[in-house]
């Protein structure tokens, strides 16, 4: 199985973010081992970097392997269905 990275971008305040993160820490770390998984703030200049690069236009970003995969939330199953896919 391949090295998964997962980034979060996130905004203080944002229950997206904190249901993003509840998801990936308490169901997807679970079933998949070979995740790392990455918090990215969006004040730092990383996280500016990264809306940018990316063009996240809501939070949270979720970009796996270097790919944006959705922003503005998280839809667990089909982050399922993409981790599946890359391993």
């Amino acid at each position: 199985m391949n090295k998964i990275k997962i980034q979060e971008v996130t905004s203080p305040d944002c229950s997206h973010c904190a249901k993003a993160k509840e998801i990936l820490e308490n169901e997807i770390k679970p079933q998949f081992s070979d995740i790392d998984i990455e918090y990215i703030d969006i004040m730092t200049e990383q996280g500016q970097k990264m809306v940018q690069e990316y063009g996240i236009m809501s939070s949270p970003g979720i970009i796996v392997n270097g790919e944006l995969f959705s922003m503005g939330g998280l839809d667990k199953n089909k982050l399922v269905e993409k981790i599946k896919s890359l391993s």
